[in-house]
């Protein structure tokens, strides 16, 4: 998998999947992120995800034993049974999407940081920084939970583009 490839996610066999530890502190994304709602998020929103993905694995006993890239895209290979499928997309998905979200956060960056390589892609995919963030925020807004929207390069053309995921 290429996300899997490129960013540390759990994605060993486990018993039970876990919440990973985050390798700053709370408060260090202050003021982007404040300490309260960076503990609430990991702690609580993340585990959330966790626990539920954990009851649906332990309800469909085929899914024991598997690591988190074979029981999401089983989603769609029909590895995942039917009975646990919304709950393994949205919980399995929900523990993916934050365990990557936790390792590419950094502190101390801002637009003022964007090397001019990456400022050059974004104004010929969007014409601004403005209308990239408005078109991630567009396409995560209709996801399930917070919504996960995601800007990608393009191996077809190498263009900057957005994709969402559930």
């Amino acid at each position: 998998s290429v996300i899997a490839s490129t960013v540390a996610l759990p994605l060993a066999a486990c018993a039970e999947f876990s919440v990973p530890a985050l390798t700053y502190p709370y408060e260090s994304l202050e003021p982007t992120i404040d300490k309260q709602t960076m503990e609430l998020h990991h702690d609580k929103h993340h585990a959330a995800y966790v626990g539920k993905l954990n009851d649906a694995v332990k309800a469909a006993p085929s899914l024991a034993g598997k690591n988190l890239v074979e029981i999401v895209e089983g989603i769609d290979t029909g590895v995942v049974p039917d009975s646990v499928k919304t709950t393994v997309r949205n919980n399995g998905g929900g523990h993916w999407n934050h365990s990557f979200f936790w390792n590419i956060m950094k502190a101390d960056v801002s637009r003022d940081q964007i090397t001019p390589d990456l400022a050059q892609a974004i104004n010929s995919a969007f014409g601004s920084v403005d209308e990239m963030i408005n078109q991630v925020n567009a396409a995560g807004a209709g996801q399930f939970g917070s919504g996960w929207a995601w800007v990608i390069l393009k191996e077809s053309d190498g263009t900057l583009g957005v994709v969402s995921t559930p």
